[in-house]
């Protein structure tokens, strides 16, 4: 059929949550080994736009959209470099947790972090 597989536009936005924390000045191997702190994914959705065909270049667009104490909703665009079409619109709800895949509140510095980019 000349286009990706669906299932790689989710690993696109998870590429580009770790692109969007690591320009905040964290990682998310810091957050778990440093801060005990984990984040879950509890729901994972895109709406397709338009095919992304192979040797497409595309861009990824990340945001916050909401952050609670225990609380990550992001959302994301993908794009065609060469004209900007959009590809795909999604969005992911991350859980705070411990190690043991416990409910935890997020830690005050990725806490104050995130919600300053929300709307942003």
């Amino acid at each position: 059929m000349g286009v990706v597989y669906h299932a790689n536009h989710f690993i696109w936005f998870e590429v580009g949550r770790v692109e969007l924390l690591r320009q905040l000045g964290f990682s998310y191997r810091e957050m778990e080994e440093n801060d005990g702190c984990f984040i879950a994914v509890v729901d994972a959705r895109c709406r397709y736009k338009a095919p992304v065909r192979y040797d497409d270049e595309v861009i990824v667009r990340t945001r916050f959209k909401n952050v609670r104490e225990s609380v990550i909703h992001f959302g994301y665009e993908l794009r065609r470099a060469t004209d900007e079409e959009l590809l795909a619109e999604g969005e992911t709800t991350h859980i705070v947790t411990n190690s043991k895949m416990k409910t935890k509140a997020l830690p005050e510095k990725y806490l104050n972090a995130f919600r300053m980019c929300v709307g942003a």
